[in-house]
C-alpha cells in the first residue's frame, strides 16, 4: 500500500469539515499556524507523523484511517509479515512501516523506522516534536541519537528508551550509517 500526501490531506480537511473543527482549532492542536496547517491540509506541503497523530487523535480514529482511507477490522490477532507494513514516509527521509496496520482498538502504534543518516545533522540541533502518551524506541541496527527534554542518549543494537512523548523528543541516525529501530507509539490513558 502506498501512502499518497495530497489523498490524506483530502481525508483530513473533509473530516475537519464534517466535524465542525475550525482550521484555528486543529492549528492549535496540531502545533503549527493556522496558515502552515492549512498548507499541510491542502496538500501544499507534507506533514510529519507527530502531525497525523494529532489530527487522528482530535479525530477520535486510528490513524490507519487517515493513511489509507480505511479502517482496521481485526480485533483477534494479525500478522503482518517482514516489509509487508504499511508505509508511512514523513520525516526528512526516515521511513515508517506500521506493523498492526489492520487490528481496531490498538493501545500502541508499532513500527519499524528505517532512520536515514546525515553528515549534516550530526553537528546540528535535532528536530524535536511532542504528541500525548509514551513511547518505546529499540535499536535494531546501526546507532540512533536520541534527544529528550534536553537529555541526549546514544542507543546501540539492542539498547532501548522509554520515554513521556509530550515532552519534546527528537532523534537521528549516527556513527556513519542509517539506523533501523522499533518504535512503539503508545496513546494518551
Amino acid at each position: 500500500m502506498i501512502t499518497n500526501f495530497q489523498e490524506i490531506a483530502e481525508r483530513i480537511r473533509t473530516l475537519r469539515e464534517l466535524l465542525g473543527i475550525s482550521p484555528k482549532e486543529m492549528a492549535d492542536t496540531v502545533g503549527y499556524s493556522t496558515e502552515d496547517y492549512l498548507r499541510c491540509e491542502n496538500g501544499e506541503v507534507d506533514f510529519t507523523f507527530t502531525f497525523l497523530h494529532k489530527c487522528a487523535e482530535k479525530f477520535q480514529i486510528d490513524i490507519v484511517e487517515l493513511l489509507t482511507g480505511d479502517t482496521p477490522k481485526l480485533s483477534y490477532y494479525t500478522v503482518t509479515r517482514k516489509g509487508e507494513g504499511l508505509p508511512l514516509n514523513r520525516r526528512k527521509g526516515f521511513t515508517y512501516q506500521h506493523l498492526s496496520f489492520l487490528f481496531k482498538n490498538k493501545v500502541c502504534e508499532p513500527f519499524e523506522v528505517l532512520a536515514p543518516y546525515s553528515e549534516e545533522e550530526q553537528n546540528s540541533s535535532i528536530h524535536l516534536s511532542t504528541h500525548e502518551g509514551q513511547e518505546f524506541d529499540y535499536v535494531l541496527e546501526g546507532s540512533l541519537k536520541c534527544c529528550v527534554d534536553g537529555h541526549v542518549e546514544v542507543l546501540r543494537p539492542g539498547d532501548s528508551i522509554y520515554y513521556d512523548s509530550g515532552k519534546p523528543h527528537g532523534m537521528i541516525a549516527t556513527g556513519g550509517a542509517p539506523c533501523r529501530f522499533l518504535a512503539i507509539v503508545m496513546k494518551k490513558r
